[in-house]
């Protein structure tokens, strides 16, 4: 990717040859690879300029001053976004280049990304190791805690079976007498014990009625 900085080798104002220098002494300190292109001499360079400065970043009269800045066909900016990235260490950011290893904005960058995703080991983020085993975790106690549930409820259900199984066997025991019992009392009498109890009533009488009269 060629930087392509739009520049007038002409112009009468001091300020924009200061910007102009600014730029470019700036890129050659980065060591950046970049192709000047002058609008002065070049009425094509004049014209592509103004056609892909957005409309937006414009000035009021259309007509946008040089520095402009491009990355190939991708408007980066004028001097005074270039300027803004200098002074926050994002050039690299501004220009659309990955900055080099070690560098100032490459620090920054690491401590942006360590921030916002935690820290990079074995070319794995540790905080999405650290979130997986979390929920990993988290689904194991669950499910510990599903289970622990399930025994204590089938502990308190052998409780209430075995408590009701002794009264069941009483009730079933009590149950069993009584039958035995109304069978005793609603037994039929049979012919033959009826007339030994008349029988025996009848030798009864006889006693009673010798014994009063000797009383008498």
């Amino acid at each position: 990717m060629v930087i392509k900085v739009f520049l007038a080798s002409s112009s009468g104002s001091t300020a924009i040859k200061k910007k102009q220098q600014d730029v470019l002494g700036f890129l050659e300190a980065l060591k950046v690879d970049y192709a000047p292109l002058d609008i002065a001499c070049n009425e094509d360079n004049r014209m592509w300029m103004r056609e892909n400065v957005p409309v937006e970043k414009k000035p009021t009269n259309g007509i946008p001053l040089p520095p402009q800045i491009f990355n190939e066909e991708s408007y980066c900016g004028d001097y005074e976004t270039f300027f803004d990235a200098k002074e926050d260490n994002a050039v690299y950011a501004f220009l659309g280049l990955p900055p080099p290893p070690g560098s100032k904005e490459a620090k920054e960058a690491e401590k942006a990304f360590i921030l916002e995703n935690g820290p990079v080991k074995n070319g794995t983020v540790e905080n999405e190791t650290v979130e997986s085993e979390t929920v990993e975790n988290g689904t194991d106690d669950a499910e510990d805690e599903e289970n622990l549930e399930a025994e204590e409820v089938e502990e308190e259900n052998l409780d209430d079976d075995s408590l009701k199984a002794p009264v069941k066997q009483e009730e079933a025991q009590e149950e069993v007498e009584d039958d035995e019992a109304k069978g005793e009392d609603d037994q039929p009498v049979s012919e033959e014990e009826e007339e030994l109890r008349q029988l025996e009533e009848e030798e009864e009488a006889p006693e009673v009625t010798e014994q009063e009269e000797e009383d008498e």
